[in-house]
């Protein structure tokens, strides 16, 4: 195939090659399959500029990406492999798979879990530096997601604008957002190298209300026309979480999604919760889907906790954090030992506020840690599922939602329905790469590597915390939000938020059908 053909396509979508590379795309793959492996190796990496050695220092990604496609592509795609000096190092991962364990065993194996990534807690005091390293850096990755984008013609930084009127992109972070008198907004924005004011004119009908969305300390590209003081911006650019296609496993398993149980409440609904077991031990008929069961999330708040709020003990029908979860615990105890269930903490479980936040404290949770099938978790944690042969499995990103709050009172397209509509929250934070952009969103820590960034695109984003049931898609990735298992309390009443209860959002991993089950019934008592 003509390699002029491999070059056009890059020009095309702003990417650049190397001349060594693209001849051997050009030697072994035909022009649709180069296409769609450099779009997805742009995707992964994150890259403009596609070389041997980005290959080289993403090996891992590479192989998933050659997982990802048909097998009439696979006896190309070893050869590119061969040819790259790639084979040896990527192959590895599969070669000791097929050595100790059959093709048979690997069919009909199932519930392999996997932690991708999970936050690093160094135990040291925290000074300003680490406050400046945390937010540079998350500018430095955040800006190399913007890089690749095509519509940001004729990147610069801050300190290398001119005087003179000009047409330039930059990327920054947002310091400063207000509206002027005249009702434009005008956003201070800077870079490593400095600050320059951005206005973007109200009678820009379409551009003002994506203005409005933007919070405070997120990192976005801007475009316009201007000099070294304002920039009067025609595009705002997000990073975007994107996925160009959506996943199927070549095994048919169910994944179910749970979250906000606050076991141990007096308002704990746990006839429905019964209801739940009963379903996953097959006593409920008509539901032969139960042994195809292989994952359960619980993404956060299993137990009420004690004191996270004031004269919390009135509620409390269990009144200790350890018997909280020693009695949760015989409840997980009744289901299939085959189903992996992987759990990551919330806000009531005696885990620090500050995100992210480390795995429960094993003094108190010490029950969750001797179940053989129970996966602890951060918060976040990114979590891989379904792995089979020459299928690389879903990345699940799982995300209790604390911050989901700041976005619903002063984003205004997610004011009207707050906590009520978490989709679009969590599409919210899709869009800007970050669990909380806004530096008032959550308590943080400030490490080096900003765990809260959407690194590596999800095939699955999970949350709880609204106590409302949702599931939808955003750029292919499946959103999915958890219900509660608490009956309605006062508080959410006064914010006017109307929870979802005992409902069970479950996903089919190889057909993707999307069902929701309801163990709640009429008159449920506490």
């Amino acid at each position: 195939m003509d390699a002029k053909e491999i070059l056009k396509f890059c020009l095309k979508n702003g990417l650049l090659i190397d001349r060594d590379l693209l001849n051997l795309f050009g030697e072994t793959l035909d022009l649709e399959t180069s296409k769609l492996l450099i779009e997805k190796i742009k995707l992964q990496t994150h890259k403009k500029f596609i070389t041997k050695r980005i290959l080289n220092e993403n090996k891992e990604k590479v192989n998933n990406i050659f997982l990802t496609f048909p097998e009439e592509n696979k006896k190309h795609l070893e050869k590119l492999k061969i040819k790259l000096g790639l084979n040896i190092e990527i192959s590895k991962v599969s070669e000791v798979t097929e050595k100790h364990i059959s093709e048979e065993e690997i069919e009909g194996s199932s519930g392999e879990v996997k932690i991708i990534s999970m936050p690093f807690f160094p135990g040291k005091k925290l000074g300003v530096k680490d406050f400046v390293n945390h937010f540079r850096n998350r500018f430095l990755t955040m800006k190399g997601f913007l890089e690749s984008h095509s519509s940001l013609n004729n990147l610069v930084s801050i300190n290398k604008i001119s005087g003179a009127r000009q047409n330039f992109s930059i990327i920054g972070i947002v310091s400063d957002k207000r509206i002027t008198k005249n009702k434009n907004i005008i956003f201070e924005v800077e870079d490593l190298t400095g600050k320059l004011k951005v206005l973007v004119n109200k009678s820009n009908e379409e551009l003002y209300k994506k203005a409005e969305e933007v919070c405070l300390d997120s990192v976005l590209g801007f475009r316009g026309s201007g000099n070294r003081e304002i920039i009067f911006t025609n595009d705002i650019i997000f990073p975007e979480a994107n996925l160009l296609e959506r996943k199927k496993s070549p095994k048919e398993e169910w994944v179910l999604f749970l979250g906000d149980l606050h076991f141990g409440s007096k308002n704990f609904l746990g006839q429905g919760f019964i209801r739940f077991l009963n379903y996953l031990q097959g006593k409920v008929p008509n539901t032969p889907e139960v042994d195809k069961i292989k994952y359960i999330f619980i993404v956060g708040d299993l137990i009420t906790g004690v004191g996270n709020y004031p004269n919390q003990e009135k509620d409390l029908a269990i009144r200790d954090l350890e018997n909280q979860f020693i009695s949760f615990a015989n409840f997980l105890k009744e289901i299939r030992k085959d189903i992996k269930i992987i759990i990551s903490p919330g806000n009531h479980e005696g885990v620090r506020l500050m995100e992210p936040q480390p795995l429960f404290d094993e003094k108190y949770a010490w029950a969750l840690y001797n179940l053989p099938n129970v996966i602890l978790t951060t918060n976040p944690a990114e979590v891989n599922i379904g792995v089979a042969k020459n299928f690389s499995g879903f990345n699940v990103l799982t995300y209790h939602g604390f911050s989901f709050s700041y976005y619903a009172n002063n984003i205004p397209s997610l004011i009207e329905k707050g906590l009520n509509a978490p989709e679009k929250i969590m599409k919210y934070l899709l869009r800007n790469r970050h669990l909380a952009p806004a530096h008032k969103s959550v308590q943080y820590f400030p490490s080096e590597e900003d765990s809260l960034i959407i690194k590596d695109v999800p095939d699955i984003f999970v949350a709880a915390h609204t106590h409302k049931s949702s599931i939808s898609y955003y750029n292919n990735i499946l959103i999915v939000s958890s219900s509660s298992w608490e009956s309605k309390t006062p508080y959410q009443e006064k914010f006017g938020n109307e929870p979802d209860h005992c409902k069970v959002p479950m996903f089919n991993l190889k057909t993707r059908a999307v069902k929701v089950l309801d163990f709640e019934e009429d008159g449920d008592e506490n």
